[in-house]
């Protein structure tokens, strides 16, 4: 027999996880309020209607012991509109931001940083300059580390998207 302790240890993971729903109204929430009321955290999550199709997909990032996720996962099945869950141990996820910096900046330097991001400008007004950047979470977040120098007047991330290779 197999000990519970060694099987359940305390090492926090992360954890990507799909949600195939049904395409219908309440079911975002129906999902929060699972997490919610078990105290279970999201660190990202995204939505979108697959294509031809009724349903959603829902990329969900989470962090918790061996325990947490395995609820997570008998919880998620549970719920009536959901018709698939899958956790992903090997995946390519992508993060985006956008941010906008002031047009005082130097336009060469955001964009030299920005293509070393896998990012481009987007657009320049009178006013602002608009950066995107696609990469994985960790290095999106290396990213906005980088450009505070620039003092953006606001950063926006889209949640993480994620495929199994």
């Amino acid at each position: 027999m197999t000990n519970f302790n060694t099987y359940y240890n305390s090492e926090t993971i992360r954890q990507v996880i799909s949600v195939v729903v049904l395409n219908e109204h309440n079911v975002l929430s129906r999902i929060i309020g699972l997490f919610s009321a078990r105290g279970y955290n999201i660190d990202s999550l995204t939505v979108a209607p697959m294509a031809e199709s009724q349903y959603s997909r829902m990329t969900i990032v989470t962090t918790g012991d061996k325990r947490v996720i395995d609820q997570i996962v008998k919880q998620l099945n549970k719920l009536i509109p959901v018709l698939k869950v899958n956790e992903h141990k090997n995946v390519i996820e992508k993060d985006t931001v956008l941010m906008k910096f002031s047009i005082d900046n130097n336009l060469a330097d955001i964009d030299v940083i920005a293509r070393a991001y896998h990012g481009t400008i987007q657009n320049v007004t009178d006013e602002a300059i608009i950066v995107s950047a696609t990469d994985s979470s960790d290095r999106i977040l290396n990213f906005i580390k980088v450009m505070e120098k620039f003092n953006p007047l606001e950063v926006v991330r889209s949640g993480i998207v994620a495929i199994e290779r």
